[in-house]
């Protein structure tokens, strides 16, 4: 990821989301022209979040004869009652004869082979404007600090190097065989070899493409609605002749941006994959009450840009609601593999479950688990769903805040953020919003640290000219230096040099639309939950056709660990858990709150601290694997 990016990706997301309203008002279709040149990396991820109809990108023309299955494509979602329609142009597209395709070709033919009526919007250089988003503040900290240790290392003999991310470390890469790798790019696609540019843009650029492209199907194949294969009436809702195989999601704890684009992507890639697909509203307690239907394939349109939980999410875990009753109801829905997409009490409702196999049998079924919560306080992944959203919206209300007090000079803001015992959205969200301290439970204030806040933010102010000053605390840090101590202690001590407010975010901080992120994780990390979840059916089907299973490995948790995707099983995942504070026993991103505190000029160094993960440099091997934001924004 370069800096710049995802800010990008959030200028597009906000203008897909403010045009889908007049589009679907005045049933138009839209043809958005994005930038990239050469590279489809923005219309691509782009057109995955926003549930875009179709996207041209220069890797991978569309086939010929595109012009008939575009408009075949659109007619059909048309008599299926869709008013909108979004297409995504990146600048530099062109066909498989490498001929230009433009926003104004896609115009001309919607508007006179479909009367569509058809409106062009150029994006242009709105993309590069605007605030910055939170990854690209803390990225640029990191790279920062990052190319600073790597000169300090430097030798008359080292290699010019790139500074990057992957997953989430900072390396350092080689210049020449970034160079080499660009150059190969534009070959393979000057000598119309697609395939092999697309493989060279990274397996994540690959992952993307290939969930697009499952999930921009207008319906499932015909050969899945019936036995005999003929289509039903009714079809675009079809569900009950799909499959005699089922599969089930339902949302747990509080609800977080990204849920609902999670379960878009889990059930139409479970109608493509030939299984029905079960909705559980309203958790475990819908699920004993019945609250169970089958989905559509478009019963899911336009969720993915939608903040909340649609499926509806409740904070009960499954040992509240009673073992005994959730292993009937899963046997009387015939259900024979469950996504589970929520936070601390998903993780230990699937934990609770596997333990409580032997007394149920009913339970013996493959279960995998998101992460999905705004704390980022789940065991086995480093990043969970709905904290990028999170962190926005935290660092664009602290802007306000800090905005606020323009005309009043010297004035400190106490601000406290949620996360339970969790530090994460205080510790990243003060390295983005230029914070001079954040109090957090793993890392427990003293008075001692209190009082030389104070004393530092008066020197600054008093000093070096600075007029205002950001104190984070999560909400949770500490029960006795609460953020209304906080604030009257430094009011009481700031007295004549600066004054102080304080302000409590609340649920603000769940956001109301997902960042581009965030749907683009939940959508990829759904896909790959389908088809871990159909191959466990597949692998544990017994004799009389009865899924059965007792391993510990078709209990799991689907999380991102520094650079991969990786399903762990969440007995093993136990271990490395506080359940008292409902905390992993070791959080990666506590290297970083050195940083935090050196970018506020206190007396701190990164090498006595380790405040930046310094890895070396990486082979060519290396850099094929998950490459691009997927492993965290942070």
């Amino acid at each position: 990821m370069t800096i710049g990016t995802d800010t990008a990706l959030h200028r597009i997301l906000e203008s897909v989301d403010a045009i889908s309203t007049t589009a679907s008002s005045h049933q138009r279709a839209f043809v958005l022209e994005v930038m990239g040149r050469h590279c489809g990396y923005l219309a691509l991820v782009a057109a995955l979040a926003s549930e875009a109809d179709w996207v041209f990108i220069p890797e991978w023309p569309p086939e010929d004869d595109w012009e008939d299955t575009l408009c075949n494509k659109l007619l059909t979602e048309r008599q299926h009652g869709q008013r909108l329609n979004i297409l995504i142009v990146a600048e530099g597209s062109i066909d498989r004869q490498g001929k230009p395709i433009t926003s104004e070709m896609v115009k001309t033919l919607l508007t006179e082979r479909l009367k569509f009526d058809t409106r062009i919007t150029v994006l242009g250089h709105v993309q590069r404007g605007g605030s910055p988003s939170a990854f690209d503040r803390i990225l640029g900290s990191r790279m920062g600090a990052e190319a600073v240790l790597a000169l300090l290392d430097a030798t008359p003999e080292t290699p010019a190097c790139v500074v990057s991310l992957e997953g989430n470390q900072t390396v350092r890469v080689p210049l020449m065989q970034c160079v080499k790798r660009t150059q190969a790019v534009q070959k393979h696609m000057n000598e119309l070899n697609w395939a092999e540019a697309v493989r060279l843009r990274g397996r994540s650029f690959q992952n993307n493409l290939h969930v697009y492209r499952k999930l921009s199907k207008l319906r499932p194949p015909k050969a899945l609605c019936s036995e005999d294969g003929t289509e039903c009436k009714g079809h675009r809702n079809c569900t009950l002749h799909v499959s005699s195989r089922n599969l089930a999601v339902m949302n747990i704890g509080a609800p977080a941006c990204g849920m609902n684009a999670a379960v878009r992507a889990f059930v139409r890639l479970g109608l493509t994959q030939g299984y029905r697909v079960l909705g559980i509203h309203d958790s475990f307690d819908g699920l004993i009450k019945g609250k169970v239907a089958p989905m559509g394939w478009t019963e899911t349109q336009g969720w993915a840009g939608k903040g909340g939980s649609f499926l509806g999410t409740k904070k009960m875990e499954a040992k509240e609601c009673g073992l005994n009753l959730i292993g009937s109801r899963l046997l009387f829905y015939n259900i024979e593999g469950l996504l589970l997409i929520g936070g601390f009490e998903a993780f230990n409702s699937c934990l609770q479950m596997a333990e409580a196999r032997h007394q149920y049998p009913a339970l013996c079924i493959p279960m995998v688990c998101i992460p999905c919560t705004i704390s980022n306080n789940v065991p086995g992944t480093d990043f969970s769903l709905g904290a990028d959203t999170a962190l926005n919206e935290i660092c664009n209300i602290c802007d306000r805040i800090k905005q606020s007090a323009t005309g009043t000079k010297r004035r400190v803001f106490i601000v406290e953020v949620m996360g339970g015992y969790c530090g994460y959205l205080a510790t990243m969200a003060g390295l983005a919003g230029g914070a001079d301290a954040a109090y957090i439970y793993e890392d427990t204030p003293s008075i001692t640290d209190l009082r030389n806040d104070v004393f530092h933010l008066k020197d600054k102010i008093q000093s070096a000219g600075i007029q205002r000053g950001l104190i984070l605390r999560n909400e949770l840090a500490n029960s006795n230096y609460t953020t209304e101590f906080v604030h009257n202690l430094f009011s009481e001590e700031g007295k004549g040099v600066f004054t102080c407010r304080s302000n409590v975010l609340g649920h603000m901080q769940q956001g109301g639309m997902p960042s581009p992120f965030d749907r683009n994780y939940g959508t990829k990390m759904a896909a790959k939950c389908v088809d871990w979840l159909v191959g466990k059916v597949q692998e544990n089907v017994e004799e009389g056709g009865r899924v059965y299973t007792t391993s510990p490995d078709t209990m799991c948790m689907l999380g991102m660990t520094k650079r991969f995707l990786a399903f762990t099983p969440v007995q093993e995942l136990a271990k490395q858990t506080n359940f008292d504070k409902r905390l992993p026993k070791e959080e990666w991103w506590l290297k970083l709150r050195p940083l935090l505190r050196i970018m506020a000029k206190h007396r701190v160094t990164m090498y006595q601290t380790e405040a930046v993960n310094v890895a070396a440099s990486e082979s060519s091997n290396d850099m094929e694997e998950d490459d691009d934001r997927s492993g965290s924004p942070v």
